[in-house]
């Protein structure tokens, strides 16, 4: 399961638009990431081609399994390290910010290691 930062991206994009709305559309995508046309449309075929996505004749774009399972990763160590960050001091601006750029570059061993604090410091 190995996806570039900037799929990553797209994926928790496409996730968390979905939790609010049933009908996610590459345009709704766009907006919510402040990315030109052409560069979600290019996106959008790289990751349908991959799997990751499933994109149905009126537009709809829906998670694939293995694409929700990446999303969902992501979110979770976004909405932790965003509130770990908040907790320490940080704005909740650039804590959201940072948060973004650490989601992506953490491994998954540090990760883990600050979800177990988070839990017996009752964060997140």
């Amino acid at each position: 399961m190995s996806v570039h930062e900037s799929g990553e991206m797209y994926l928790e994009a496409i996730l968390v638009l979905s939790q609010k709305n049933s009908f996610v559309r590459s345009v709704d995508v766009g907006e919510y990431l402040g990315y030109s046309k052409p560069s979600v449309s290019r996106a959008m075929g790289i990751l349908r081609r991959e799997n990751y996505i499933h994109m149905d004749k009126d537009g709809a774009i829906t998670l694939t399994e293995e694409g929700r399972q990446i999303a969902e990763m992501i979110y979770e160590r976004h909405t932790l390290l965003s509130e770990l960050l908040i907790r320490l001091g940080v704005s909740e601006e650039t804590a959201a910010a940072d948060a973004c750029k650490m989601e992506h570059a953490i491994s998954d061993e540090s990760f883990q290691a600050i979800k177990r604090y988070a839990a017996e410091q009752n964060i997140g």
